[in-house]
């Protein structure tokens, strides 16, 4: 016993004694729903379980098995194959086991169809547990047969009440600022904040934990940025929208968000490049020049230096006056291509490179400062740039 991890010590066994996702496991609420209406019918959805990590996703699994008290089967797709899963999956008992996949965005496609036709004649009750958005990562095949059920990132208070639990199993006190600075660096994973105290607990000379002791115990904060991930494109997102907001503070945050996480620098500086002409434009045209200072200086300098490039991007592209206006006369133009194809230019801007394309038209009547449209004659009268004051 001594040598259970405090995170599987502290585990719930049951609804009640789960702490967050209320809006899944409240009074009332979609869980405690589908095990009422399981208990009179004997059917029970397969689930797709997506949040963050420590949020609570596998304990959920294991009370609702419980719950049914049904057989109950955990795999990880990291280190579990297809075949190990289908041995159990070929039972039949009189109920579906409960077949919990951790990380089913990990499964291959083929491995997730394999899946299906169990999953279709309810042979079992899947429960997949996942940190990626399955809209991306599971097959929609699958997915249509699953309800999706999102966790959410465990707040303050709720991180404050396992906290105080592992205190009290642990038999120590922790300083108030410590605990503050622990809930704050687990980003709201709460099997981050019962693995520090466990650690912090075994290097601390007293039985009142400071913030030294957990600085200790946690080595580095949870910077959460799976580069194939849905928060590496939230973040990016979140960044390129503070810049268009001109929201300065903003745009510094999530810069730092990256920089930190270890996101190329010239990633960034190419996306402010691309920001430079789409977002300011014409507005201020210098800013393109500053971008693509910026990339260089990436380029040239590389980590840690260039953070101070990058920002010095950040704020000026920031601060700079917007314009789209270039930008949204090209995507204009770039749709009448795709709509209507090639066509022809005009005879009067034609280069008569030979004399048989002078003798039939090829640039005559050209004038090099007219007034008239030069577009083709299907389109002459189309505007595709508007100055933003013309709007």
């Amino acid at each position: 016993m001594g040598n259970i991890p405090l995170a599987e010590k502290l585990r719930p066994k049951k609804l009640e004694q789960f702490v967050g996702q209320e809006h899944l496991v409240g009074k009332g609420k979609i869980i405690n729903k589908l095990l009422l209406a399981t208990h009179q019918t004997g059917f029970f959805p397969s689930l797709i379980l997506w949040g963050p990590p420590g949020c609570g996703k596998t304990t959920l699994a294991r009370i609702i098995a419980g719950e049914l008290k049904r057989e109950y089967f955990e795999f990880t797709a990291v280190s579990s194959s297809i075949k190990e899963i289908e041995k159990i999956m070929k039972k039949n008992d009189l109920f579906p086991p409960i077949i919990v996949i951790d990380e089913i965005h990990r499964f291959n496609k083929a491995q997730q169809a394999k899946l299906l036709p169990f999953v279709e004649r309810g042979d079992i009750t899947l429960v997949g547990a996942t940190t990626e958005n399955p809209s991306f990562e599971v097959i929609a095949p699958l997915l249509s047969r699953c309800r999706v059920l999102v966790l959410h990132q465990h707040s303050e208070k709720e991180l404050s009440k396992i906290v105080t639990k592992a205190l009290r199993n642990l038999k120590i006190k922790i300083d108030p600022k410590a605990k503050k600075f622990l809930t704050e660096s687990s980003n709201g994973d709460a099997r981050v904040i019962l693995n520090v105290l466990e650690i912090a607990k075994s290097i601390s000379t007293n039985n009142i934990l400071n913030t030294k002791n957990v600085e200790d115990a946690l080595q580095n904060r949870q910077y959460t940025f799976d580069k194939k991930g849905e928060d590496y494109f939230n973040v990016i997102s979140a960044f390129i929208k503070s810049m268009r907001a001109s929201d300065v503070d903003a745009a510094l945050y999530y810069l730092a968000r990256m920089v930190k996480a270890g996101q190329d620098p010239l990633y960034i500086a190419r996306r402010m490049v691309i920001f430079a002409s789409e977002d300011i434009g014409m507005a201020q045209p210098t800013a393109l020049v500053v971008a693509n200072d910026v990339f260089r200086a990436c380029e040239t300098i590389g980590y840690p230096e260039c953070q101070e490039n990058l920002t010095h991007g950040v704020v000026y592209l920031s601060l700079a006056k917007k314009d789209r206006s270039a930008y949204d006369a090209y995507m204009k133009a770039l749709e009448d291509v795709g709509k209507y194809g090639n066509l022809p230019v005009p005879l009067n801007i034609r280069n008569p490179v030979t004399k048989l394309m002078g003798d039939i038209g090829y640039g005559e009547g050209y004038e090099k400062y007219t007034k008239e449209s030069l577009l083709p004659e299907k389109i002459k009268d189309k505007k595709y740039y508007i100055k933003k004051d013309e709007r």
